[in-house]
C-alpha cells in the first residue's frame, strides 16, 4: 500500500512531512528517531541517504552525510534502516538521496529493496522526470511514488513533466538554492496556487521551513510542509526532537 499510503497521510490533515539523515548517529538511533517524529505528529518521513557530493544541500544536511559515511553508512543499510522502522510505525517513509548510488546499486534492485523494505517514496533531486523512466517504471512495478521537484524558476515544461510523473506528492522548492533554514520567498503562494490547480497529486512545499510561524504560513497554501535543515541541526546539537515537532503539528492543525 505504499502510494496509498502517501495518498491517505496527505488526505486526513495538512501533512507534517519531516527530514533526517539516516545512519547520522547510527542506524538504531535513526531509527528511535523515526519512531519519535511518529509519536510528536509527522504525517511523513524522509530518510536521507548519504552521498558525497549532495549538491542540493546546505551546511547542516552536508555534515549530517559527512558523518554518516563516516559511519559507515551504505545504501543497504539505509534500506535496513527503513526496514526497522517499519516495523514500528505505520507512516509512509521516503527515501531522499542523489543518482548515483542509486545507479551502482542498480536502479531495479534499489526499487524492489525498497518496497521490500516498506519504503512508500522515492525523491531523487538531481533526477530530472525527463531522465527518469527506468525509476518510473520500477516504482510503477513495485507499487513505490515516485516524488520530483519543482523550483519557483522551473519552465512550463518541466512543470508540466514534474506534474505528470509524481505519484506520491510534489515538492516545491520554496527558495532558489541548497537547503537550509532561512526566510521562505514571498511569491511562492501564487506559484504554489498555480500547480496545485493542475497537479493530480498533493504539492508539499519545503527549504526554508524552521517555525512553526513559517510552518502555518505556508501551509495556507500548501498541502504540506517539509521540515528538514532545522531538524537535522537539532539532531545535531543533541537536543530531542519532540518539542519541535509536536509544536510544528500544533500550529498546522491550529
Amino acid at each position: 500500500m505504499s502510494v496509498a499510503r502517501l495518498t491517505q497521510a496527505f488526505a486526513k490533515r495538512k501533512a507534517l512531512v519531516t527530514y533526517l539523515m539516516a545512519g547520522d548517529g547510527g542506524a538504531q538511533a535513526t531509527v528511535e528517531t523515526v519512531v519519535a517524529l511518529a509519536k510528536a505528529g509527522a504525517d511523513v518521513i524522509e530518510l536521507g541517504f548519504p552521498f558525497s557530493d549532495p549538491i542540493a544541500d546546505g551546511p547542516v544536511i552536508q555534515k549530517a552525510a559527512m558523518r554518516a559515511r563516516d559511519a559507515g553508512t551504505t545504501l543497504e543499510g539505509v534500506l535496513e534502516i527503513a526496514k526497522a522502522a517499519r516495523a514500528r510505525v505505520e507512516v509512509p517513509l521516503v527515501l531522499m538521496g542523489y543518482l548515483n548510488p542509486v545507479l551502482a546499486y542498480g536502479v531495479e534492485r534499489f526499487v524492489a529493496r525498497a518496497a521490500e523494505c516498506g519504503v512508500d517514496g522515492l525523491i531523487i533531486p538531481d533526477l530530472p522526470p525527463e531522465e527518469a523512466g527506468e525509476l518510473v517504471a520500477s516504482a510503477t512495478k513495485h507499487d513505490v511514488a515516485t516524488v520530483f521537484l519543482l523550483a519557483p524558476t522551473s519552465t512550463a515544461d518541466r512543470e508540466a513533466a514534474v506534474i505528470a510523473a509524481s505519484t506520491g506528492f510534489l515538492y516545491f522548492v520554496s527558495v532558489t538554492g541548497v537547503t537550509g533554514a532561512r526566510a521562505v520567498a514571498p511569491d511562492v503562494g501564487a506559484h504554489v496556487q498555480r500547480v496545485r490547480a493542475r497537479a493530480k497529486v498533493p504539492v508539499a512545499v519545503g527549504f526554508g521551513i524552521s517555525s512553526k510561524e513559517q510552518a502555518q504560513r505556508v501551509a495556507a497554501f500548501a498541502d504540506g510542509v517539509v521540515v528538514g535543515s532545522a531538524l537535522v541541526d537539532l539532531m545535531a546539537r543533541g537536543e530531542p526532537v519532540e518539542p519541535f515537532v509536536a509544536a510544528l503539528r500544533a500550529g498546522l492543525d491550529a
